[in-house]
């Protein structure tokens, strides 16, 4: 139930908080001070459209916030806060709980929390969703069972459903993935990859690059060694091997020289060995080019490096294998689905016959509320249709949807396509009032829907928000003395005039001001017989209440 709710800057009203309480709240006054705006603002805090028009003049914003006790809810102690505010930059801020959430996650949130019916606003039961729902709430006892068992092994079949697809169940996906994976397995087969050919044909590439400066380098080294360095050692040796006899300290130089030497010898022929390598052609250095743009693109596709590619191919076999071996897993598998869905079809069967028998009833009795509102024509159905092609849905393979034909020889419509507004409004009145004890929607909100009606048919629509207001917040605006008579708690919404500027009051009233309100309802004068009719009709309201 909304415990307060606080308006800031809405069209004239200034700043004003209302006490709301259990049961059947009332709110009158005079045309324009504010009841609409009231309502308004509830509609702005259910995520509804806002135009910076309503923000009041000389205001930047505009702001609304309400408290709520929601029994059994998320937060803790049930408690929570709601607030909007609107800038007119057309900035929206919206938070629940102090935590900032987006207009559809308020308007999500808030569908579940109030319920608003008026001459153009009417939410949760035109939402063809919610049908088959408030048809299994009304008919709980019978079907709880059935649905619980049903649901149990739909969320199953889902989850077969789901491991069939990933396991290929589908020849025709089977046979794609099969043909995606072998064209994988063969481009890297052909491609005939060895770890660390990329590091080699890179520094080949680099040397055919390089080709011309390296041969020139290394024929100059060879040039000389073999002019300068050989030659010079070879007499250094010589003329020390003339005089080793003298002195063995120059035997023991020519013996190291002779070793230096013949290394010097043998890098020279590396050096020339290189140095004749050193011819590429250019069909070689295409070949080059060719085979890494090869290995780059297998990369692209499989891996970082050579060896990540080859994994991946021993990856892709492994599922090969798999997939065709899956034959087995998949016969039991689809053996368990079509178990599932056999006794899915019953459960729905059973759950079709209780919900048409249900509907009939349930129908019965709201066209029996519509006459007693003084709409004798209209005719309310339920139309349920079973999917036979078998499209199961958590709620079995029915389709519920709510019509209402409102003259004899119409043809029933949805309840969306409704023009009436007064008509909607009486309409939705005779479904709530059959379905409050079912309906989970804690604030219903009623706005001028006794437009159009009066006499008994004002009495009765009266009687049935009082019965509603026994099992949920209500929340009424009215003009019709025969329904404020029936309010636990009665506002009266005025407007003032301070400082040049018209504001927008709401008290609570006592007793003795709700008998006053009702007779100025009334006859639009307090007088002592509008005064002692307003009593009637009161104590006529407790009367009912006992």
């Amino acid at each position: 139930m909304i415990n307060t709710l606080h308006i800031k800057n809405i069209g004239i009203i200034d700043d004003i908080t209302i006490t709301l309480n259990e049961g059947f709240n009332v709110l009158t006054g005079e045309t324009g001070a504010g009841k609409t705006l009231i309502i308004g603002s509830l509609q702005i805090l259910a995520g509804g459209r806002f135009s910076k028009e309503m923000i009041r003049k000389g205001e930047k914003n505009s702001f609304v916030e309400m408290s709520m006790y929601i029994q059994n809810s998320d937060y803790e102690d049930n408690n929570v806060i709601v607030s909007r505010e609107i800038n007119v930059n057309g900035k929206n801020t919206c938070k629940i709980n102090g935590r900032l959430v987006t207009v559809n996650e308020l308007k999500k949130f808030m569908n579940n929390v109030i319920d608003i019916h008026g001459q153009n606003d009417n939410q949760s039961i035109l939402d063809i969703s919610t049908h088959i729902e408030l048809l299994d709430d009304y008919s709980e006892s019978k079907i709880k069972e059935l649905k619980s068992k049903y649901q149990i092994l739909y969320n199953e079949y889902n989850e077969v459903k789901a491991e069939i697809s990933r396991n290929y169940g589908d020849d025709k996906e089977k046979q794609r993935k099969l043909d995606l994976l072998n064209y994988q397995v063969n481009e890297i087969e052909n491609a005939n990859l060895k770890i660390g050919e990329e590091e080699e044909l890179e520094n080949k590439r680099k040397m055919m690059m390089s080709s011309e400066k390296i041969a020139s380098n290394l024929s100059e080294a060879e040039e000389q060694l073999n002019e300068n360095a050989i030659d010079s050692m070879n007499i250094v040796i010589k003329c020390l091997e003339r005089i080793e006899n003298y002195n063995e300290e120059y035997t023991k130089i020519a013996t190291r020289l002779k070793e230096c030497y013949y290394e010097i010898q043998e890098a020279s022929r590396d050096i020339s060995s290189l140095n004749s390598g050193m011819e590429f052609d250019e069909e070689e250095q295409s070949k080059v080019e060719e085979r890494l743009d090869l290995i780059s693109s297998l990369k692209r596709k499989y891996g970082n490096d050579i060896k990540e590619i080859l994994d991946y191919k021993e990856r892709v076999n492994s599922e090969i294998y798999e997939i065709n071996n899956l034959e087995g897993y998949l016969i039991s598998l689809k053996t368990k689905f079509k178990n599932l869905e056999e006794q899915m079809l019953e459960l729905s069967k059973e759950m079709n016959k209780i919900r048409i028998k249900y509907a009939d009833e349930l129908s019965r009795k709201i066209n029996k509320e519509l006459e007693e509102l003084e709409m004798k024509s209209a005719k309310f159905s339920i139309k349920i249709e079973f999917s036979e092609e078998k499209e199961f849905n958590k709620n079995g393979l029915d389709k519920v949807e709510f019509l209402i034909s409102t003259n004899i020889g119409e043809e029933a419509k949805p309840l969306i396509k409704i023009a009436s507004g007064g008509e909607m409004s009486r309409i939705m009145l005779a479904i709530k009032s059959i379905l409050a004890d079912v309906d989970k929607i804690p604030v219903i909100i009623f706005d001028e829907i006794d437009t159009g009606i009066s006499g008994i048919a004002a009495n009765v629509t009266g009687e049935k928000i009082k019965k509603i207001s026994k099992k949920h917040q209500v929340i009424c605006v009215t003009h019709l003395a025969s329904i404020a008579a029936k309010g636990d708690y009665n506002y009266y919404v005025c407007k003032e005039i301070e400082a040049n500027k018209t504001k927008t009051k709401v008290k609570e009233l006592t007793e003795e001001e709700v008998l006053k309100e009702i007779a100025r309802i009334s006859s639009g004068t307090v007088t002592d017989i509008s005064i002692n009719h307003a009593r009637e009709l009161r104590n006529m309201t407790l009367k009912e209440i006992a």
